[in-house]
């Protein structure tokens, strides 16, 4: 064990939890778990939302995120056991031994201060580095990992740069203090997929010419298979499965690692009836108000009654904005939209109440989608008292219906948002937009927030659901397995322009445009070797441009 860098033995954490009306309750959310990681080695800790996966991986600093407290096991690091230091040794240990890089860049980052302050801080604080060597390793590392103009990157200030671009950022200011172990917290989960192989690629190659070692936390297996040496796979604070990736990808041992490497697989076959269009979008050009520039640009596309039409594209390409079109949120200049056979008012504020009504839209974050303090009751029956006028016991028992038809049924009329998981409060958004009758839901990344045994159940419930009513569904996301599962037809967007639409099979089909192309060669395949082979590709390619 000369060579373990970590090493977690038998390790509990708590939380106190404030039920409404009762007395706090002592909850366990890790239960039991050990690992060991060696140096230069990668470990994928991977499971969905409340396995344990952030707070395990934050007990390597010894730190409890959100007043959780490690109470029982071991923490070596180093060959010294850390859960029970406290004041300076943990300062020295945080951000020099041991650093982490965060889910999202944008909210880690201080938007008032150049990165390059930020990437050096720890170095300079710890004393491990001058100032001078320290923005030499930052500059040194934004080549590393891929950024441009690596001597004047570190210049700008967080909002001047790209998404993607500024999670390799936040790995530089991770790698910069020269630290044994990284804890990589779900770093590509908010990226597009094009994005999403930049950033694997440089975290990847980081970490193999620095010989740091690493936790990488994720709820994607095909992400985690191309970084990771090892797997432990986790379920409501416990360990499921723990082995080497090739054991874990091709021969889980267990129903839940099963599901996991099955759940990507999912195809839905595409409709081909012909009937009249329940939305046109004919020609449409839009911008932003006080904006010269065109973030539509002459968009044309159309969705029949019952069938499926997802809109794909990277973070810019227009999706969302299309979205904001058709709701009336934002006027086009140009173009008509044509729905249930007549042509929408431009401007949200002219159109009918049949018009609110019969268009409705389900949003990517269930939680900030619903008012906290109100009951799933409240919540569902707004829709049925503005549109239908229903009230009293009429109104109950048609959300009662509702939750039924998401398949929550009873005990849950009466919760907050607060009392329901992800998946849950997705599903009573779905049930908000079903409760007003409608023809169409643009459903808005609704399944990007989620993990994936959680969003193969919405995908499945909507299905269900436009089979039961014959609902279409815009379907906007940037997840091509999504797509694979729910469509029937697909536009491929980017900058603002539709540059491939048509039935999934054909879209899907070779030859492809150069966009729809990358798009496609981006999406993480559950294989060992799948970013190595990428990236040569793209080697080759650029070699040969």
């Amino acid at each position: 064990m000369a060579d373990t860098l970590l090493e977690i033995r038998d390790l509990k954490i708590e939380a106190t939890v404030y039920p409404p009306g009762e007395k706090p309750q002592d909850i366990v959310i890790v239960d039991g778990v050990s690992l060991a990681l060696e140096k230069g080695k990668v470990l994928g800790l991977i499971g969905e939302s409340g396995a344990g996966k952030s707070t395990i991986g934050l007990s390597a600093m010894s730190y409890g995120r959100g007043g959780v407290r490690l109470t029982g096991g071991d923490i070596l690091l180093n060959g010294r056991e850390i859960r029970r230091a406290r004041g300076s040794a943990l300062r020295a240990l945080r951000g020099h031994e041991v650093t982490y890089v965060a889910q999202s860049a944008a909210a880690a980052f201080n938007p008032a201060k150049r990165l390059m302050e930020q990437v050096i801080e720890t170095s300079l604080w710890h004393g491990v580095a001058s100032r001078a060597e320290a923005e030499a390793r930052a500059v040194a590392l934004f080549a590393k990992l891929g950024l441009p103009d690596p001597e004047t990157f570190g210049q700008r200030y967080p909002h001047q740069v790209s998404g993607g671009q500024l999670q390799r950022a936040m790995t530089a200011m991770a790698l910069c203090p020269e630290p044994d172990l990284v804890i990589f917290d779900e770093p590509t989960t908010a990226l597009d997929v094009t994005t999403q192989i930049d950033v694997l690629a440089a975290i990847k190659e980081a970490i193999r010419d620095t010989g740091v070692a690493a936790l990488y936390i994720t709820h994607d297996l095909a992400v985690v298979a191309q970084v990771s040496d090892d797997i432990m796979v986790l379920r409501n604070g416990k360990t499921v499965e723990y082995g080497p990736v090739d054991q874990i990808i091709n021969h889980p041992q267990e129903d839940y690692t099963r599901a996991l490497v099955s759940v990507r697989s999912m195809e839905h076959p595409e409709k081909t009836d012909e009937a009249e269009s329940v939305l046109t979008v004919d020609h449409v050009t839009a911008r932003y108000r006080g904006t010269h520039f065109d973030v539509l640009k002459d968009v044309t596309v159309s969705l029949q009654p019952g069938h499926t039409l997802a809109v794909v594209g990277e973070s810019g390409s227009g999706k969302s904005t299309l979205a904001r079109a058709i709701t009336g949120l934002l006027p086009p200049t140009k173009g008509a939209i044509h729905f249930a056979g007549r042509t929408l008012s431009p401007a949200l504020a002219q159109r009918t109440k049949d018009d609110l009504r019969e268009l409705q839209m389900i949003y990517q974050m269930a939680d900030v989608a619903m008012n906290p303090r109100q009951t799933v009751g409240t919540i569902i029956g707004r829709p049925l008292e503005f549109y239908f006028g229903l009230r009293g016991e009429a109104k109950r028992k048609r959300v009662q219906e509702l939750l039924d038809q998401i398949e929550m049924g009873e005990g849950y009329i009466d919760r907050y948002p607060a009392e329901l998981s992800g998946g849950q409060k997705q599903r009573v958004c779905i049930a908000r937009a079903l409760a007003a009758k409608p023809k169409l839901i643009i459903c808005d990344e609704v399944t990007s927030a989620l993990d994936p045994l959680v969003a193969d159940g919405i995908l499945k419930l909507l299905l269900n659901l436009q089979e039961q009513q014959n609902v279409a569904y815009l379907f906007i996301t940037h997840d091509l397995a999504t797509v694979r599962a729910i469509a029937d037809s697909i536009a491929v967007m980017y900058q603002g322009e539709v540059v491939r639409y048509g039935p999934k099979a054909s879209v899907l089909s070779p030859p492809f445009d150069d966009y729809t192309d990358l798009l496609l060669s981006s999406v993480p395949e559950m294989r060992i070797g799948w970013l190595e082979e990428v990236i040569a590709h793209r080697k080759m390619e650029s070699a040969g441009h």
